[in-house]
């Protein structure tokens, strides 16, 4: 048993004076306002011989660019564990997009695009030309430098404390995906249809939570783990760190603004915060087609999660519950172990079928002849991503038939933590904390790395985005592969 050492930095991610590239959908968004302020929040953990240093981003997803950059800045920090280091994203659609630094193994729609239709002509990816717009390689070295700027003071300034854990439950997250009659899937269904049989997923309203101490039992900061991305205002034009921001602020209201919290997103791929049996529409449109629902009829339920007013409510549920369960704390860890792995996963690369490719194939030579010497524009961008990134897909597999990720396991006395890169769909995770040995697991999804969804076999059968095999790198065998990879790690430093 070692005496546990805690440090908590938190800088802010929103460039001051400028506007940004909202990013996580396929149409244009730019920055008119901050509805609430991004940040990056660190906290460093040391005991023994050991550490970690978790950071999460009010970003719509974290690239293996930004962590090797991150890591490559702190390279210089004396004694600071590089490989140590945690970066996850909350997945808000509300923040800044940076440069991509592409990995050929995922291949890009675009691309495939551009080379089978060379003479079309493309919508501008920004149409804002500004000077006061921050976007491409400037965006990810901002990006790249807060996080590392998080990363160090926590870790400097981590000192003796303790910690307690806890549990709440707040109904967030649900199943996004729509089942039909006739086998189909839809993210964004029309449940209002004869044909609706099920949502194909469950959810989990669990929230996983550790409070950290000084040594005289003072609150400094929060991890709470929640089944849900950080979405409610993904469609919005304003800079937001979604629910999670608003339970921060929250927290600060009730215990102080040094009082610091770690919003982690478990597998939730084919979660979101809406509730789509008893749909409730936006307070103003919305520029998504899968968002218009013909003949909607008025529900006594909560008001729309496309909004200020029901991100509110759902970060109310989550502070609420984290409130009750301080309350509760009574026992306080000062001493424990740590035991920290970062781990290279082997994980198959989902294949397409020549059938598939063929078929993807056609439909992107109709296209092109439906547009004639029309502008591709953002719409078309979209309804062809899947069929170009099939043909993406198909000409990757023929070299690649693994992709490399990142993983940590952790064990912190009698709990365990353990990420993945994905958006890793729902039943993944319940597969993991239902075998895990550890008293309380906490599940990091979108974390070091950004690979795409990773559906169920399920999922894969309705199809559908989120589904197609170009929504991701890897298919329900990967999903396998990790669930048993990451249960062996946990399991064993558990015996």
């Amino acid at each position: 048993m070692n005496e546990i050492k805690i440090g908590w930095g938190e800088v802010s991610l929103v460039p001051e004076g400028k506007k940004v590239n909202l990013v996580g959908q396929f149409y244009e968004r730019i920055s008119d306002e901050v509805e609430t302020p991004i940040s990056v929040t660190a906290l460093a953990i040391e005991c023994g011989e050991d550490q970690a240093i978790f950071c999460s981003c009010d970003l719509v997803s974290v690239s293996e660019a930004v962590v090797a950059g991150v890591r490559a800045a702190l390279s210089d920090v004396p004694g600071f564990p590089t490989d140590k280091i945690i970066v996850s994203a909350i997945h808000t659609h509300t923040s800044l997009g940076y440069a991509h630094r592409s990995d050929s193994v995922k291949g890009s729609s675009l691309d495939v695009l551009r080379e089978m239709l060379p003479d079309a002509k493309y919508e501008e990816l920004v149409s804002y030309q500004g000077d006061d717009l921050l976007e491409g390689e400037p965006a990810f070295l901002f990006v790249v430098e807060r996080i590392a700027a998080a990363a160090k003071v926590a870790w400097e300034s981590r000192t003796a404390g303790a910690y307690a854990t806890g549990f709440g439950r707040a109904a967030v997250g649900m199943c996004r995906r729509v089942c039909y009659n006739d086998g189909s899937a839809k993210m964004w269904g029309d449940t209002n249809e004869a044909a609706f049989t099920e949502l194909e997923g469950g959810n989990d309203s669990g929230i996983e939570l550790m409070f950290t101490y000084t040594p005289d039992k003072k609150l400094t900061g929060v991890v709470a783990n929640v089944a849900c991305p950080a979405q409610v205002l993904e469609h919005r034009s304003f800079i937001s760190s979604d629910y999670f921001g608003k339970v921060k602020g929250l927290l600060r209201e009730k215990y102080g603004n040094d009082v610091y919290l770690l919003g982690i997103v478990s597998p939730a791929g084919d979660q979101c915060p809406r509730d789509l049996v008893r749909w409730v529409e936006p307070e103003t449109p919305i520029n998504d087609p899968n968002i218009v629902r013909p003949d909607v009829i008025e529900r006594t339920t909560d008001p729309s999660m496309f909004d200020v007013k029901g991100c509110n409510l759902a970060a109310r549920r989550i502070a609420t519950e984290i409130f009750w369960a301080l309350e509760d704390v009574t026992d306080y860890v000062t001493e424990t172990t740590l035991e920290h792995k970062k781990l290279a996963v082997d994980i198959p690369l989902r294949r397409v079928t020549p059938a598939e490719y063929q078929a993807a194939c056609r439909a992107i030579e109709e296209f092109k002849r439906e547009i004639g010497d029309g502008t591709i524009n953002f719409a078309d961008n979209a309804r062809m991503h899947v069929h170009a990134g099939t043909v993406a897909r198909y000409q990757a597999q023929h070299t690649i038939d693994m992709n490399t990720i990142e993983v940590h396991v952790l064990r912190l006395g009698d709990i365990a933590f353990a990420t993945n890169p994905y958006e890793l769909f729902l039943d993944y995770g319940n597969q993991i904390r239902a075998r895990s040995r550890a008293k309380q697991t906490f599940l990091i999804q979108l974390c070091c790395g950004s690979w795409g969804y990773l559906p169920t076999e399920k999922a894969e059968r309705g199809s559908h985005y989120s589904a197609y095999v170009s929504s991701g790198t890897a298919g329900h065998e990967g999903g396998d592969v990790l669930v048993r990879k990451t249960l062996h790690e946990i399991n064993g430093m558990f015996r």
